[in-house]
C-alpha cells in the first residue's frame, strides 16, 4: 500500500509544555484513520502538524503527495460567521492553495465544480447565501465542500461532528464512507463508538500516540494505550465517555 504522509520522532511544545512526544505514523492510501482521545491530548495539535499550521519541535513529517492533494476540515468553531461571503465562494477558496491568480476571479470550470459539490452535499439551493445565516450542519457541508474541490488524495477532518445535529452526523459519516473510496480520510472525533461503524483504523493520541489496526477496541486496550476514554456499550450500539483526566 503507498504512503502518502509519514511521521517521525514528532513532537510539539508550546512554549515549555510539551502536547505531543515522539509520534511515529504513516496514512496509506485509501486509509480510513480515526483518530481519538482526551480533550487536550493533542488531536487537534497532531493536525496542525500535518496541514503546516504549527511547526514542530522535533522530527518531520513527510509528504508523498503534493501538499495541494491534502483537504482540510477545521472544526467550524474557528470560521467567522460574520464574514461577507457567499457559499459558492467558500466552496471555491478551497482552490486558492494552487492557483496563482485571483481565486474569486469568475471561472466556469471551478463553478461548475463547486456547484456540483453542493449537490451532492443537497445544498445546492443555499450557493447564493452568505455563511452568516446558515446552520451548523449547513456550514459543515459547505466547507466539506471547499476541502474537496481540489480532489484532495487525502482528506483531513477536524471534529466534523461537533456543533451538528445527530441527523447531518448520520449523513456525514454515510458521504465520507463513499469519499474512502476516491481518497484516504483521517478523522479526529470525541466518539469512538460512532466511529467505529465507518473506520478502517484508529490512532489514540494522548501526548503519545497508539495506533490501533482495525476497528475494533476494547476497553483494555484503552486503557493500556494510556488513552483516558471509557467504552460502554448499549445494545448494538457503543457509545464513550471521557474519563476524569488531568
Amino acid at each position: 500500500m503507498k504512503k502518502l504522509i509519514e511521521i517521525k520522532n514528532l513532537s510539539v511544545r508550546y512554549d515549555d509544555h510539551l502536547v505531543l512526544k515522539n509520534v511515529n505514523l504513516s496514512i496509506d492510501e485509501f486509509d480510513f484513520l480515526g483518530v481519538i482521545g482526551p480533550n487536550g491530548g493533542g488531536k487537534s495539535t497532531l493536525v496542525k502538524a500535518i496541514m503546516k499550521i504549527i511547526k514542530p519541535s522535533e522530527g518531520e513529517i513527510l509528504y508523498h503527495i503534493p501538499f495541494s492533494k491534502v483537504g482540510y476540515l477545521p472544526q467550524i468553531n474557528q470560521i467567522d460567521h460574520r464574514f461577507p461571503i457567499k457559499v459558492i465562494d467558500v466552496v471555491r477558496s478551497g482552490k486558492a492553495d494552487i492557483l496563482t491568480r485571483n481565486p474569486f476571479k469568475k471561472n466556469k470550470e471551478e463553478i461548475r465544480q463547486a456547484e456540483e459539490l453542493l449537490e451532492d452535499m443537497g445544498i445546492a439551493n443555499l450557493k447564493d447565501k452568505s455563511i452568516g445565516g446558515l446552520s451548523g450542519g449547513q456550514l459543515q457541508r459547505v466547507f466539506l465542500c471547499r476541502s474537496l474541490i481540489k480532489n484532495p488524495s487525502l482528506l483531513v477532518l477536524d471534529e466534523p461532528d461537533a456543533f451538528v445535529d445527530n441527523r447531518f452526523e448520520s449523513l456525514l459519516y454515510e458521504q465520507l464512507k463513499k469519499l474512502n473510496k476516491k481518497m484516504a480520510i483521517l478523522l479526529i472525533s470525541h466518539d469512538i463508538g460512532t466511529i467505529a461503524f465507518y473506520v478502517k483504523n484508529i490512532a489514540c493520541v494522548n501526548v503519545n500516540v497508539f495506533y490501533h489496526q482495525g476497528n475494533k477496541i476494547s476497553q483494555e486496550q484503552l486503557d493500556d494505550y494510556d488513552c483516558p476514554l471509557k467504552l460502554i456499550s448499549h445494545g448494538k450500539i457503543p457509545h464513550t465517555v471521557l474519563k476524569f483526566h488531568e
